[in-house]
């Protein structure tokens, strides 16, 4: 609300994103996720891998597959690459807008794992827990706005290449 008002005060311009679940790290290994919270899927899933500890699933009782729930990610590069299209639109004119950055599909939590697992060559340990307050189901986001007027596709969010990227992040980063 607070970029429309400054949109209609003062005439600037903006695009709002929302993200889905971003993943991956750059293809050289030099930049990747730090957070070390326990709260992206990605990262969590890959040093279960690396130390051998158990993986949590929180829930596998959802409305989806297999049980467990759905997600669209987005590769952190294809994420970079719209902010930068979002600038050159908006400096040529473009009009005030939202976005949704995802990838138009979606992964469970188990096939992340046997993805990631396909990655690194080796079984990854997993337990099944409770749910967790408030996870949904399914969130998967439509792109097409994002495509159509920002002339935006993600080219690295297929899920091996986000798993791939963050592993080797994984693999490389100094804790």
């Amino acid at each position: 609300m607070m970029l429309a008002d400054y949109n209609t005060g003062y005439g600037l311009n903006y695009c709002a994103f929302r993200y889905f679940t971003v993943a991956g790290a750059s293809q050289d290994s030099v930049l990747g996720e730090t957070d070390t919270t326990g709260n992206h899927i990605v990262p969590v899933i890959l040093r279960a891998a690396i130390s051998g500890k158990a993986f949590t699933v929180f829930g596998n009782d959802y409305q989806t597959p297999d049980g467990t729930c759905l997600r669209d990610y987005i590769h952190v590069v294809d994420l970079a690459e719209a902010h930068y299209l979002a600038m050159l639109y908006l400096v040529n004119g473009g009009e005030s807008g939202c976005f949704n950055l995802g990838s138009h599909s979606g992964f469970t939590v188990l096939e992340m794992i046997k993805a990631a697992e396909a990655v690194v060559g080796k079984k990854i340990p997993y337990v099944i827990g409770d749910r967790r307050l408030g996870d949904s189901p399914k969130l998967i986001a439509s792109n097409q706005k994002a495509r159509d007027i920002l002339g935006w596709e993600p080219k690295r969010s297929d899920v091996e290449t986000m798993l791939r990227d963050a592993y080797n992040w994984e693999l490389h980063r100094k804790y």
